[in-house]
């Protein structure tokens, strides 16, 4: 057996699964995607991000409230054990509004959300020139925005770096360009790769990202993942002209505004398009009239991983006990989470977070 675990993806999300699991002393095999794989870690917009989510399912709001707590603490001992940085601002993020009425139904939702909490959702409402002390480059249009405390931003390819070294220095062995093409259990586990590398493990966790749709069947996993595209634009590197990330905009660590993003359902399409950069510079002009001055340097469409109901899928197979699929769009919120909590889970010890709403059961009437 080469490995108590092997995980089928090399992602944010894979590899804070194996950090986890190799801090509580497991022995962990990655196998990452070759070239041509769709890769969200690398072309997400790096959000920290808590406010919306869970509208309809409060163990979701709870879950990345949890992680983003606990996010700081992951990402500086991630810098202490690798000596790469993993820049997180967690000062509060915006959701910002260009209408009075849409602001209004947003926070009523909130508020419905707060009280299913317990009442731990702190944010608050800024009005227009509430706003414009915090945001002087804020635009007229924006009337207004709901401030979330414990929203922030950090960097993805600092986070994916760090990981994937500190998984190195762990003991983790890090198979780069392989493609799984099968999963199976005559004795423990076998993963078998396209250039014909198998893996033994006890155990397999199965965090493909999109890669999932394929493998996830033969494991006994529905697997209802889709890809949604999300294009991206980039500014040069400006002075500071934003001091909390939105959904809009957000400045990063080095300077530039990274400007998002779109959500669009075109299959495996992640090309960048005019139409969809149009829209994303528009708004971003309206949100912040300072950005119709900078250059562009860059732009990327990416895809996302969705599920039907844009929740985390956990699940262990009936099928194949001992292997599970992991899958959300949120990797970079749930990062710590899945870090800390999710190994206990795997191995189903009495700290285990309960993931049970967020099994593939809740697709059975699909």
């Amino acid at each position: 057996m080469d490995a108590d675990y092997a995980i089928v993806g090399g992602g944010v999300v894979g590899l804070s699964i194996a950090w986890g699991l190799l801090k509580r002393g497991k022995r962990v095999t990655v196998i990452d995607g070759d070239d041509g794989s769709f890769r969200a870690s690398r072309g997400n917009f790096g959000l920290v991000w808590v406010q919306s989510k869970g509208m309809k399912q409060p163990r979701y709001a709870r879950w990345s409230q949890q992680s983003a707590a606990i996010w700081g603490a992951f990402a500086q001992e991630l810098g202490e054990n690798t000596g790469l940085s993993v820049p997180l601002e967690q000062n509060g993020g915006y959701d910002l509004h260009f209408s009075e009425e849409k602001l209004e139904a947003t926070v009523a939702q909130y508020e419905i959300l707060k009280e299913k909490l317990g009442g731990d959702y702190p944010y608050e409402v800024l009005g227009r020139n509430a706003l414009r002390r915090e945001e002087p480059h804020i635009g007229p249009a924006v009337v207004g925005a709901i401030l979330h405390h414990q929203d922030g931003h950090a960097n993805p390819l600092k986070l994916l770096r760090a990981l994937a070294d500190d998984v190195r220095r762990l003991g983790g062995r890090v198979l780069n360009g392989m493609t799984v093409t099968e999963v199976t259990r005559p004795d423990g586990f076998r993963v078998t790769c396209s250039d014909g590398t198998e893996i033994g493990a006890a155990k397999v966790v199965l965090a493909a990202g999109l890669g999932g749709a394929r493998l996830g069947p033969q494991m006994g996993f529905k697997a209802p993942v889709r890809p949604q595209r999300g294009q991206v634009l980039i500014t040069e590197k400006l002075p500071r002209m934003i001091n909390r990330p939105s959904l809009i905009a957000r400045q990063v660590d080095e300077g530039g505004v990274q400007i998002g993003a779109t959500n669009e359902e075109v299959g495996h399409d992640d090309r960048v398009t005019q139409p969809g950069l149009s829209d994303l510079a528009a708004e971003a002009v309206a949100a912040y009239p300072a950005l119709g001055k900078a250059q562009l340097v860059r732009s990327w469409g990416a895809l996302r991983v969705l599920s039907p109901d844009g929740l985390p899928i956990y699940q262990e197979s009936r099928e194949m006990p001992g292997a599970y699929l992991v899958t959300c769009h949120s990797g970079i919120t749930l990062s710590a989470a899945h870090a800390r909590f999710l190994p206990d889970w795997l191995e189903g010890t009495a700290e285990a977070p309960d993931l049970e709403v967020f099994s593939e059961d809740r697709f059975a009437l699909s």
